[in-house]
């Protein structure tokens, strides 16, 4: 019998254990539920219930769930406790994310997109101007103080999942941090635990890597605490 000269290669084990794939893919059809209620109230009773549906029950659900498990900042493996709570908390936001226009449109009226924000759970100052495009996946990790400006296409992203310095899957997951009277350049991107310091310009396409602070027109790595 012919023997194949190359050797065997094995890969290495999955991160994700089996059962807590099975409750991720359950946990996945709550934005599907959630659409199909939103469309079910629109033709069965009322489309201003369906939009009250649409925009109100997702944040009004999760501050509830997440008084009683309360959603842990830092740095977690892949099926612990904390990551399904993150990955749980990021269910019921994933129809804003895969339709951004649903968003554009609150920002159509002064100060109604940062007061749904507020809903969810964020602290957002007053005066805040959402330039175009700009792309929120973490709609309870945001702390942004007053008369900030974010530029067309910013992202604040609460959340990443990467390999740490030992070559391991994880879930790094903190509030991004904006000070009062802040310029966000567009197109820059800002990750889990960035803090920029009051009064500071952050210039186009910055990228921050997690935990990064801006100061003084600088990036700098803070300390963080797993």
């Amino acid at each position: 019998m012919e023997q194949s000269n190359h050797a065997s290669v094995s890969r290495p084990p999955s991160p994700w254990p089996a059962s807590i794939r099975a409750v991720m893919l359950l946990l996945n059809l709550v934005p599907l539920a959630h659409a199909a209620l939103t469309l079910w109230i629109g033709f069965a009773i009322s489309w201003l219930g369906a939009v009250a549906c649409l925009y109100l029950a997702p944040p009004v659900l999760l501050r509830v769930v997440l008084l009683a498990v309360p959603l842990i900042h830092g740095t977690h493996a892949p099926g612990s406790r904390a990551f399904l709570i993150w990955w749980a908390s990021s269910q019921p936001q994933v129809i804003f994310s895969r339709l951004p226009l649903l968003e554009e449109l609150l920002r159509m009226v002064p100060g109604l997109y940062s007061l749904w924000l507020r809903l969810w759970g964020s602290k957002i100052g007053r005066l805040t101007y959402w330039a175009p495009g700009v792309r929120v996946l973490d709609r309870t990790l945001l702390r942004i103080g007053d008369d900030v400006v974010l530029g067309a296409g910013a992202r604040l992203i609460a959340h990443v999942v990467s390999n740490n310095a030992e070559g391991q899957t994880v879930l790094h997951v903190a509030p991004i941090e904006i000070g009062d009277r802040c310029r966000i350049g567009g197109y820059a991107l800002l990750s889990p635990g960035s803090v920029v310091d009051a009064d500071e310009e952050v210039h186009i396409c910055a990228l921050f890597p997690p935990f990064t602070h801006w100061k003084e027109g600088r990036r700098s790595k803070l300390a963080v605490v797993s």
